[in-house]
This record gives structure tokens, sequence and C-alpha cells, in this order.
């Protein structure tokens, strides 16, 4: 029994992939941050960043968060809103899944939709949606969210960090989590090299879109990471290498996973083990990997991500 719906936040299962992974490689673990009372990672978050507020004045009862949002961080606040009783404006666009519109809507959610080149995310749309929030947050009793700039997010996820120390016994040699606004897996490391200074942190990025690489800015079609540009609060620091997932091998994952392993997680889980493979093989036998499984597939179920086959 818990006090609050908020309280049923964390403590997701973490389970073994098995059917794809091939032999010799490593173990690959999968942390399933779908249990979550919206099916997402980003309750984590969404918590963190409206009890800081709250803690140092920001938000007051009675205000209106904003925020701009493909939807997954968006459905959280909306979550977190409702049960502390703040409203919520959102700025989201066409690129996303409708699934996720209507979600944060059902929440109580006031949406404003950015149109999209025929449903493709980039630094352009990014930016867009980014000034169109800041503009509605400036009527008196908004208060900006701000996930890409905000300093609390990345303490919403120590507490992952730390669950995968436990549920591992520390027996954990990489981690692969792709880049958003990075505050998941800044959040995690944190956490984990406090444990063990010698766990290997992979990120990943679209290879549409490989910025952080070095490579130019372009339009992909995995929601949740590769903005466009680099995210102010990244940390090349936190990061021991960085590797690039296409859309296309995303989605070829995604159907894996629900047909061969019974998980039913959206595109960026599916780039997630897609590059937790690669460590996994590149370790080898004895060796313990762990990705995220970062939201349901029940968010994607409106896009070609299981209707286009």
């Amino acid at each position: 029994m818990v006090g609050s719906v908020l309280d049923a936040i964390g403590n997701t299962p973490l389970v073994p992939l098995r059917r794809v992974v091939p032999p010799g490689s490593g173990r690959l673990w999968a942390k399933l941050e779908f249990a979550n009372p919206t099916g997402s990672m980003k309750d984590r978050v969404a918590k963190a960043m409206v009890e800081a507020a709250e803690r140092d004045g920001r938000l007051r009862p009675g205000s209106t968060v904003v925020e701009y949002t493909g939807g997954t961080t968006g459905t959280s606040l909306a979550f977190v809103c409702a049960a502390k009783g703040y409203g919520l404006e959102i700025v989201f666009s066409d690129a996303f899944s409708e699934d996720k519109r209507l979600t944060m809507e059902a929440f109580g959610a006031k949406v404003t939709v950015v149109p999209s080149d025929e449903k493709q995310f980039n630094a352009r749309l990014f930016r867009e949606m980014v000034a169109t929030a800041r503009r509605l947050s400036q009527r008196p009793g908004h208060w900006l969210c701000d996930q890409l700039s905000n300093p609390d997010g990345a303490a919403g996820y120590h507490s992952l960090g730390d669950e995968i120390w436990h549920q591992t016994g520390g027996r954990i040699d990489a981690f692969v989590q792709g880049v958003g606004t990075a505050h998941s897996i800044h959040g995690t490391t944190e956490a984990l090299w406090k444990h063990d200074p010698k766990v290997r942190i992979v990120a990943w990025e679209p290879a549409e879109s490989p910025v952080l690489s070095g490579g130019p800015s372009g339009a992909h079609m995995i929601e949740g990471v590769g903005i466009g540009y680099r995210p102010p609060l990244w940390n090349p620091k936190l990061v021991s290498s960085i590797t690039t997932v296409s859309t296309e091998e995303a989605k070829a994952m995604s159907r894996r996973l629900a047909r061969e392993e019974g998980l039913f997680v959206g595109t960026s889980s599916g780039a997630n083990v897609v590059a937790s493979l690669r460590v996994a093989q590149e370790l080898g036998p004895d060796t313990t990997v762990v990705t995220l499984m970062v939201d349901s597939g029940a968010k994607y179920v409106s896009t070609d991500l299981f209707q286009d086959r």
C-alpha cells in the first residue's frame, strides 16, 4: 500500500532478454520502466522537476505548468499535475504519436499542436516548440518546466541507477541509454558511478542526426531522443562512448521484442536494445549489460511502428 499514486513511481522489474541475444554475447537485462504509472520512465523526472519547483517556490498552489514535449514527458507531467492539482499546458507536434496527445488530454492537459514537416522530427521543429512554450509561460501564474534546461531533471533518475545496482547485485559492466534531454542517462550514471566508477556508460543517438558524434543534424522518427542539436545539459564526461542507431533498426527491434520477448515497447526501447547488443557482443560472455524499456508500445499503436511491417 502507498500513500499516494505518486508513490507508485519506481521500483520497476529488471528482466533478462533471451531470444534476441545471440550466442557468445554478454547477458542483457532490461529495466521495465513501462511498469511506472503512465507506462514510462518519465514519471520519475516529471515528479522530480515539479517537486523541486514546489520546494523553492517557483510553483505555487493554483499555478499552471507549461511544457514542450514529444508526449512522453508531457503525459508524465499531466499525471503528476492531475495528482497534485495543477493546471497544465502542453506544446506538442503532429510528428509524435496521437496516442500521447489523447492521453495528455485525458489527464486534463490543454494541448497546443505545432505542425511538422511530414511527421519528421528535427531541430527546427523542436526549437519552434520551445519558443511557443516560452511565450505561453509568460502569463501570470504560469511556470515553464523547461525540461531541456531544467537542472532538477537528472536527480529524478538517481533512484533508477540505485535500483539497477541493487537488482543486479552490483554485477553490471555497462549501461546503455539514448539521449534526449540527457537527464536519464546522466542521472542513472551518477548513481551507478557512486557504486562503481568502472561501469561503462554507452549513449546512442539517431543515425540520421548524429550531432553528439560530430555529424550533421537531420530528421528522424525515433520519438523522445535526438533533438537535432546538443542538449544544454549534455555532459560528455558522464559517458564512456557514443554510438548511433537508425530509425529502421529501432523499429525492427521493437517489433522483435514484442514477438520474441513478450515486451511491448516503443521505438527508443528498440534502439536501446540494438545498441546494447553491440556492447554485449563486444564485452562477451560473463558480462552484464543493462538498458531500459523506456515506455509502453501502447503509446504508439496509432503510428506505423506496429502497423507498417
